[in-house]
């Protein structure tokens, strides 16, 4: 197992996001499809495996704390997406906040390319959540008689409750706290995404992402492109069963009460807190390597 020394971690992130800002449009859409779907199967994992955990006889044992108990398993199973996504070389909008900025610090990369590969990935990413949203929706949370009749599933009930939750944030001091959830998230994020680089084989990669992610989700912050999945099956959910309707859970609620500001701070984590910090601690390492 080879692991390579933080230094080269770094450098190797800035020539990573090079390549990526290289890449045609369509190209970015692609794979910014494909990873927002693989984001989506890490939530939808999440979503069904934390259903009804409090109810368990296990959870029971811990009283009043047993909420921690489904946050446990949520962290556990949803680094499935990230993982995917890094093997398999599609292109996610939040690794691309450290990835991308870090080719324009090494390899002076034009910030116009930066935000070119930001805006096409952050698209496919969309597209591709909102697509598995639907997947999910009319899959596994709900179950059709032979009359064609719909009744949501209990997973399907548990995935209006995250949106629920996602679309909760109202107010100044609301919209504050998700955006310090989105800067936590983005920080871990992208440590996974640097861990991951670390390795050359594939088990040390998938250990050194899963740590962080699953603090992430466990934690409770707020990641934007998971969200496009969360908050869309909530959406589909109650189009299918309207007396499960949530107020918040809507298209328009979606982007002012979460994804716009959870977006935000994805950018300020991923950016400023690994991109920038990272690139100042090693910048006379990295020129040396030239």
């Amino acid at each position: 197992m080879v692991f390579h020394p933080p230094v080269a971690i770094v450098a190797k992130a800035g020539d990573s996001g090079k390549y990526k800002v290289g890449l045609p449009a369509w190209n970015m859409v692609l794979r910014g499809f494909l990873s927002g779907a693989f984001i989506a199967m890490g939530a939808a994992l999440a979503t069904v495996c934390s259903t009804g955990v409090q109810a368990t006889d296990i959870a029971m044992r811990f009283g009043a704390a047993s909420p921690g108990i489904a946050q446990l398993v949520l962290g556990a199973v949803f680094p499935v997406g990230l993982i995917i996504t890094i093997l398999t070389g599609a292109e996610l909008f939040t690794g691309d906040a450290m990835l991308a900025p870090m080719a324009a610090f090494i390899h002076k990369v034009s910030w116009a390319k930066v935000l070119n590969l930001w805006v096409w990935v952050y698209i496919g990413n969309f597209i591709g959540s909102v697509v598995f949203a639907y997947i999910m929706a009319y899959g596994p949370f709900v179950n059709f008689d032979t009359a064609g009749a719909a009744t949501v599933t209990v997973f399907g009930q548990r995935a209006v409750a995250i949106a629920a939750a996602k679309t909760s944030y109202v107010g100044t001091m609301g919209l504050w706290s998700a955006f310090l959830k989105a800067i936590a998230c983005n920080w871990l994020v992208n440590l996974a995404v640097l861990l991951g680089i670390c390795a050359d084989d594939a088990i040390g990669k998938i250990a050194g992402i899963w740590f962080p992610i699953f603090a992430f989700v466990a934690s409770g912050f707020e990641h934007s492109i998971a969200n496009m999945y969360f908050i869309p099956a909530g959406i589909f959910v109650t189009g299918i069963d309207p007396s499960l309707s949530v107020d918040t859970v809507n298209w328009v609620t979606m982007w002012t009460s979460n994804i716009i500001p959870v977006t935000i701070g994805n950018i300020v984590g991923g950016l400023f807190f690994v991109g920038v910090l990272y690139w100042v601690a090693f910048r006379k390492e990295i020129a040396a390597l030239k």
